[in-house]
């Protein structure tokens, strides 16, 4: 996924300030879902919510104002109601890794219990990893 850096994602030394590289990620998690039919919206009204429960995040070096970056997902572990992904920040321009992450979701109901992780995803992981 593209995204570019606006005035309202950096800090006051001119770099985006670092929790804005989650919501990049977050974005980026949604529409990796989207594009194989599977909005994150439906998912939730089946009963399906995937709340973060973990990052481990390595930042190094700064995106800048007008930066074009890609945000990666790149399926990670997956178990009965947690699964990880791998994401990258990448600047388009020089294809400089800015970000690295592993994100951890779990898989609850509206009932905020844990509940087994639906196929649509356990699918797109790979069944045999499960």
């Amino acid at each position: 996924m593209l995204v570019r850096v606006y005035y309202e994602d950096t800090d006051a030394a001119g770099v985006v300030y670092h929790a804005r590289y989650l919501h990049f990620m977050e974005r980026a998690r949604a529409e990796y879902f989207r594009q194989y039919g599977y909005s994150v919206a439906a998912l939730a009204d089946a009963g399906y919510v995937f709340p973060v429960v973990a990052i481990e995040a390595s930042f190094k070096s700064g995106a800048v104002l007008d930066d074009e970056l890609i945000i990666t997902v790149e399926p990670g572990d997956i178990s009965g109601a947690r699964f990880s992904v791998k994401q990258s920040v990448i600047r388009a321009a020089d294809q400089s890794i800015l970000v690295e992450a592993r994100v951890t979701l779990a898989c609850i109901g509206h009932n905020r219990r844990p509940k087994r992780i639906p196929e649509v995803i356990t699918a797109l992981w790979g069944k045999d990893k499960l």
